[in-house]
C-alpha cells in the first residue's frame, strides 16, 4: 500500500489522482487532518484515515501497513516544521514504511537565505539517518506563486518586486505527477531535482508580458505586502525567496523531470 499525507491539498490531492490511474484504489491510502474533505476518495475505495504530524498515534494508525509513504512538507511559517517532519518520518520507520518519500525543494542548503530550504535540508538529513529507503523530490518553485508574486500587473501595467535572479518556474501539476510516476515503481534513492527546463527572470516575465519591470527596496516591499494584508512573517519568508534567486539559488534546470512525464514540462 501507498500513503499519501497531505492528500485534500492541492499538490498531495493531484499525485493521489495519478496514482488511480495506475494503479487499484485498495493500494492507496491517505492520511488527512479532516477525513471528511477526503470524502471523494473513500466513495472510489481509498483508504482514509485522519492523521497530523502533531499527532504520532494517529500517523502510526494512518501509516498501518504502507510499503510507502509520501510525507507533504509543512508549509506554516510560524511552526517547528523540521519536528513536525521528524515526528511523520518516525512514525513512517515505527510502522514499517519501506520507503518514505517527502516534497522537498530544490537546492537545499543549510546555509540557504531561503528559509524553508534551511528545514528540507535538516528534513533530509533525518530522512537519510532514518535506517529507511527515502526519495526526497526537490521540486522547483510552483509557478502558481506567480500569480501573486508578480502583483497586479495587469492593472498598473508594471511588475513591481524586489530584485531577482533566475529561477526555474515549475508547474505544479506537474510534479505531482512526476510523484505518482515515482510511487508507482520508477524508484529512485535520494534526491532528485524536479525542475522546469528554463529559468527566467523578472525581467523575463516582464518583457513576455509587454510591462515595465520596476526594482522596489526590499523593506518597502515587505510594507506594501503586509499593508495588502500578508502576515509580516510570510512576508518576509517570502522576501527570502528573492534573496536567494540573486545568488542563483533558484536557477538550476535539467531534463529529470520530463524523463519522469515522458513529455515536456508545462512552461511558466
Amino acid at each position: 500500500m501507498i500513503v499519501i499525507t497531505g492528500a485534500t491539498g492541492a499538490l498531495n490531492g493531484a499525485t493521489v489522482e495519478h496514482l488511480l490511474t495506475r494503479m487499484p484504489a485498495e493500494e492507496i491510502g491517505v492520511s488527512v487532518r479532516d477525513v471528511a474533505k477526503a470524502q471523494s476518495f473513500a466513495d472510489r475505495g481509498v483508504r482514509v484515515r485522519p492523521g497530523s504530524y502533531e499527532d504520532p498515534a494517529a500517523l502510526s494508525a494512518s501509516f498501518e501497513g504502507a510499503d510507502q509513504v509520501l510525507l507533504v512538507s509543512s508549509n506554516d511559517p510560524v511552526a517547528d516544521a523540521v519536528a513536525l517532519h521528524r515526528t511523520a518520518i518516525e512514525a513512517a520507520v515505527a510502522a514499517g514504511v519501506r520507503r518514505i518519500l517527502y516534497t522537498s525543494h530544490q537546492n537545499v542548503r543549510p546555509d540557504s537565505a531561503f528559509a524553508p530550504a534551511r528545514d528540507h535540508a535538516a528534513t533530509e538529513e533525518i530522512l537519510a539517518g532514518s535506517g529507511v529507503a527515502w526519495t526526497s523530490l526537490r521540486n522547483g518553485f510552483y509557478a502558481h506563486s506567480l500569480g501573486w508574486l508578480l502583483g497586479p500587473w495587469r492593472e498598473t501595467g508594471e511588475i513591481a518586486a524586489p530584485e531577482d535572479g533566475p529561477v526555474s518556474w515549475t508547474h505544479r501539476a506537474d510534479v505531482a505527477e512526476a510523484a505518482a510516476v515515482i510511487l508507482a515503481g520508477h524508484t529512485i534513492d535520494g534526491p532528485v531535482t524536479l525542475t522546469a527546463p528554463a529559468a527566467v527572470t523578472f525581467d523575463d516575465l516582464a518583457a513576455d508580458r509587454g510591462v515595465k519591470r520596476v526594482v522596489v527596496d526590499d523593506e518597502q516591499w515587505v510594507a506594501d505586502r503586509i499593508a495588502a494584508g500578508t502576515p509580516e512573517p510570510v512576508a518576509r519568508m517570502l522576501l527570502t525567496l528573492f534573496t536567494a534567486a540573486r545568488r542563483g539559488d533558484f536557477a538550476e534546470t535539467g531534463p529529470r523531470l520530463g524523463e519522469i512525464l515522458g513529455r515536456e514540462p508545462l512552461k511558466p
